[in-house]
């Protein structure tokens, strides 16, 4: 009997311990994450603004249904979709490539995989001014341009070329650390698969269709989702570019800068929230649809 208690006991004390642990961690999520989202939640069903909460009022799905009549959170929904199919593929096909580059034996490939790598630790703001330096008027591009008498455009005040500029931008910026996980996963795949199809007589093409694409599937899928996510989330670039006005004439203009302005500039926060929430439940559906087209199961 007194081994059973002592054994509770120690149980109870292991117990305890551990829960005094992870009460920091419990803490400070629910305090900066699972807090602020239920609370997101409830006054997107309100007309509420920060500078007077005391005015707010209960109005239901409005925030909801008036989002299908706004021409502006349209106009962001296509150009972030947009944004999203240009840049997920094109990056994801570079960052593999790239991968597969420095994973060869070549002289000076830990230059080439830090070279690589270092726009994607460069900062957001200074990568935009660089490319807002280059694609000006008379920029380094329009330089390149007119040496082969293409008369270049303004780029980035450019309603036809202002998106696909942030989208080089994205790739430019963002490919090397798709690479650097596509290494990972490359480096992951065991060399006797290539020396057993290699002595089958398979080619560099069979042995990379056949072996290299299959065993990265998992690496794919979350290079695929995390890319998706980044994309519909982008607001960075598009702030920077357009001075956080979404121009010219809302070529710029993202789900999540709409957002921002909304909430932060007019001040409807409620509007705001409701905005965040569809664009979560976009993301949510994109990504149970990538699941199931790979049919990922569960680690």
């Amino acid at each position: 009997m007194g081994t059973k208690m002592a054994m509770r006991k120690r149980y109870l004390y292991e117990a305890l311990t551990g829960y005094a642990f992870m009460l920091p961690f419990i803490a400070s999520i629910s305090i900066f994450l699972i807090g602020p989202l239920i609370y997101a939640f409830i006054i997107s069903f309100k007309e509420f603004s920060f500078l007077n909460p005391g005015a707010s009022r209960w109005i239901g799905f409005e925030n909801y249904i008036k989002l299908f009549s706004d021409p502006t959170f349209k106009r962001a929904l296509l150009n972030t979709t947009l944004y999203s199919l240009g840049v997920v593929p094109t990056q994801l096909i570079i960052a593999l490539i790239l991968a597969l580059i420095v994973n060869s034996d070549i002289k000076g490939k830990t230059f080439f995989r830090v070279a690589y790598y270092i726009p994607t630790v460069t900062s957001t703001v200074a990568v935009s001014v660089i490319f807002l330096y280059l694609f000006k008027a008379d920029g380094l591009v329009n330089a390149l341009l007119a040496k082969f008498g293409i008369q270049g455009p303004t780029w980035f005040y450019d309603v036809r070329f202002a998106l696909p500029s942030i989208m080089m931008m994205a790739i430019w910026s963002s490919v090397g650390n798709y690479m650097v996980i596509f290494l990972a996963g490359l480096q992951d795949i065991p060399s006797e698969l290539y020396e057993a199809a290699e002595v089958d007589g398979a080619n560099k093409f069979q042995r990379f269709f056949k072996i290299t694409l299959p065993m990265l599937r998992p690496i794919v899928f979350f290079n695929l989702v995390m890319s998706l996510i980044g994309t519909f989330q982008v607001f960075d670039q598009a702030y920077v570019v357009s001075r956080g006005t979404g121009g010219p004439l809302d070529a710029t203009m993202t789900v999540v800068l709409y957002i921002y302005r909304t909430g932060f500039r007019d001040f409807n926060m409620g509007y705001a929230s409701a905005m965040a929430f569809v664009l979560f439940v976009i993301i949510l559906i994109l990504t149970l649809i990538q699941r199931r087209l790979f049919k990922e199961e569960t680690y």
